[in-house]
């Protein structure tokens, strides 16, 4: 029996039954950020901070489960060190396809003026994707440290709007539309874009995607020739984005911490914390979670249905998204 089939059968019980799941939506996330040191003993310390899943600055949807934005999140990491002296250096752990324009610009905004008000220093580390909105947030580093294995690129804007007008069709259902003006409802799932809406569309997407690669070329350096290359938005290997000078190594997280290390000019034993709201076992860096329940959903059963990196997410995207093919 197919999972979706199974998921089909467990509403319709639910929903036969009367039954309504209570959540306590946003759990633990009362709890303050305390600090966990993972490594060291020096008085300097790096902090690490993850930055996984979609850019978003709505909250995140389990199926029965909510939980604080990737945006903040971050920016709760961020405030929690501006009054740490021995915050010296910050790690950034980019695990992202991306996201939302809005939620990646300021995703980025918020650690460029957080470093502006600090002094101090910040290595990016890809991860398994940095990609678009992903490699946004990588630009906020003094270096940026691509894993062997990582995705990055991916330098592109696009709007993602459903269309469903075929499937109404076939249902023989139908909606009115009045509006006040020709455009009022460009971008409507209900029916087909007309040519004119095309040319406004893209003439947006072209204004979103030209202040991405400016930055681009300001944070990395690169002339009108290197931007061509990546101007495309193909996603890239991390050898093929060193090459391009979108990276600045290849390495793995102690690489990065190294890095961090020699930016801020601290001792090779500094202390590497991060911010948890509930203490692990044998805690250690590949633990991206900052709580018990970020990372899994708390639902009553695990269904073991796959995640869609786009899923939910509507409008204009610097985003990766390979599952809306």
């Amino acid at each position: 029996m197919s999972r979706l089939r199974i998921l089909l059968i467990l509403v319709l019980v639910l929903a036969a039954s009367g039954c309504a799941i209570h959540v306590d939506t946003f759990r633990d996330y009362d709890e303050p950020l305390q600090e966990i040191v993972l490594q060291g003993e020096a008085k300097a310390k790096v902090l690490v901070i993850p930055v996984r899943g979609i850019v978003s600055t709505s909250p995140s949807e389990g199926l029965v489960s909510r939980g604080p934005s990737l945006v903040q999140e971050v920016v709760s990491h961020l405030n929690r060190a501006q009054d740490d002296p021995d915050v010296r250096a910050v790690v950034l752990q980019i695990d992202s396809p991306g996201g939302t324009v809005v939620a990646s610009e300021i995703l980025y905004n918020e650690v460029m003026r957080w470093r502006e008000r600090t002094g101090t220093k910040v290595v990016a580390l890809q991860m398994g994707v940095a990609a678009s909105g992903g490699y946004m947030a990588s630009l906020a580093g003094d270096v940026i440290v691509a894993h062997p294995s990582t995705v990055t690129g991916s330098i592109g804007t696009l709007f993602i709007s459903p269309n469903v007008a075929g499937l109404m069709d076939k249902l023989g259902v139908s909606a009115e539309v009045y509006k006040s003006g020709s455009h009022k409802d460009i971008g409507s799932p209900l029916r087909d874009a007309t040519d004119e809406e095309r040319v406004i569309m893209q003439a947006m997407i072209d204004e979103m995607n030209g202040r991405f690669l400016a930055l681009v070329a300001q944070r990395r350096g690169l002339d009108r020739t290197a931007l061509e290359d990546v101007a495309d938005a193909r996603v890239l290997t991390a050898q093929q984005a060193l090459v391009l000078g979108l990276v600045d190594r290849v390495g793995y997280v102690q690489d990065a911490l190294d890095e961090a290390k020699r930016l801020a000019d601290m001792p090779g034993d500094a202390r590497v914390v991060v911010y948890r709201r509930t203490k692990f076992a044998e805690d250690n860096l590949y633990n991206s979670a900052t709580n018990d329940y970020q990372g899994r959903t708390p639902v009553l059963m695990d269904l073991g249905l796959p995640a869609l990196s786009g899923a939910g997410v509507s409008g204009f995207c610097h985003l990766w998204a390979p599952d809306f093919d």
